[in-house]
């Protein structure tokens, strides 16, 4: 099952203080600017999102999420290995599914299916 690292997401509680933060920090304007949702493009490839009240969706801190080929056996794996659905496998919008899952320590595990 392929695995690739390409995105890491941050809850924030101030959006417009987190997005000239990020700004400043990886040198590019956003991408995608939404009140709900904003996204960087690094020039390595690295998706960094910052993520309105994602601390009520589960995320502690900083997330990284593994875009998998099934995301729902990946949920299952991680499961079975021990592991808590935070949050169950949805369509965030066009059709790309996500899922998050906290491991046997506690650490937030963020999956995207391919």
């Amino acid at each position: 099952m392929a695995r690739t690292l390409d995105a890491i997401l941050y809850p924030v509680s101030d959006i417009a203080a987190a997005k000239a933060q990020f700004t400043a920090l990886l040198g590019v304007e956003p991408a995608m600017d939404q009140p709900y949702y904003v996204h960087f493009e690094t020039s390595e490839g690295l998706a960094v999102g910052l993520v309105p009240n994602g601390q009520q969706r589960g995320m502690t801190g900083a997330t990284p999420f593994w875009t998998v080929d099934d995301i729902n056996g990946e949920v299952k794996a991680l499961v079975t290995a021990g592991g808590t659905v935070a949050e169950d496998v949805h369509d965030v919008g066009g059709g790309k599914l996500v899922a998050i899952v906290n491991d046997a320590q506690g650490n937030v595990i963020g999956l995207a299916g391919a």
